[in-house]
């Protein structure tokens, strides 16, 4: 599943080529997604300029003079911007035609991606209203992690995935910051010391940054916004690597599950 990085990737990707273009059209070839894309939007956007994007957790935010557009990429979606008389692929869904003559498409061969427009102010719309802070802003720091941890009986690594808690830190992202942090996923939460918190923030924003600048992480069917495949994967220490010796300390890399999600971790380098 496309996680924070590889979302802030295709930001970065498609900004240089949907800036300040103008929406020509909107081409809907499959409006089943997860949620149906309405049937008057194609209406509503057309003519419109992008004034940039952005993006709020692991949803792109397509700021256009009269509302915003937001888009999930789902569990396999992937956005390219390609010219827009590219022959279409099996599960291409949709070209956004832009004046320029390119378009950027929507792949998603499982149909969670969405594709939905407000004309409100975004950071109120029910799907990122109740969102925590970014793992990068001054909100997420030793103190907000410190202070929501209290009490909590949860597991560190699913209390890193609670998007209601911090955005954007998925699977495998809480896996390797809990490995950078020496901290095991299985720990309650309310286990986490001060300095422990100030440490965790830290593993946190640099694993992510570290993704980002590689450009995602290549698992299955993404792609960036030109086309070419995140490389992060080369570099993980814990994830996937069951059974193989850990990379700092040589110990086999051990798996469990927390909120039904696979977990690795090496058992002496995390306490």
């Amino acid at each position: 599943m496309p996680e924070l990085p590889e979302v802030e990737t295709t930001r970065r990707g498609l900004a240089r080529y949907v800036r300040q273009r103008r929406i020509a059209a909107l081409a809907v070839y499959e409006p089943r997604l997860r949620w149906p894309v309405a049937r008057d939007l194609p209406k509503q956007l057309a003519g419109q300029r992008i004034e940039r994007v952005g993006r709020r957790a692991k949803y792109l935010l397509l700021r256009l003079e009269s509302g915003t557009l937001l888009l999930h990429l789902g569990m396999s979606g992937n956005l390219r911007a390609v010219p827009a008389d590219t022959p279409r692929l099996r599960h291409d869904h949709f070209d956004l035609r832009l004046d320029s003559g390119l378009a950027l498409r929507f792949n998603d061969p499982r149909r969670f991606g969405s594709l939905l427009y407000t004309r409100a102010d975004p950071r109120e719309h029910r799907l990122l209203a109740g969102l925590g802070p970014e793992p990068f802003s001054a909100a997420f720091d030793a103190d907000y992690l410190y202070r929501v941890t209290r009490g909590r009986r949860l597991a560190l690594k699913q209390l890193l995935m609670n998007s209601h808690l911090v955005v954007g830190v998925g699977n495998i992202y809480a896996s390797e910051a809990l490995f950078r942090a020496r901290l095991r996923p299985g720990r309650q939460a309310r286990s986490l010391s001060r300095a422990e918190a100030a440490r965790l923030v830290r593993a946190v924003r640099a694993v992510l940054r570290q993704a980002i600048r590689a450009g995602g992480t290549t698992l299955r069917d993404y792609l960036g916004a030109d086309g070419a495949p995140g490389y992060f994967r080369q570099r993980l220490y814990v994830y996937e690597r069951r059974g193989k010796p850990c990379r700092r300390c040589g110990t086999p890399i051990r798996g469990a599950t927390h909120g039904q999600r696979s977990t690795y971790y090496c058992p002496t380098c995390q306490k």
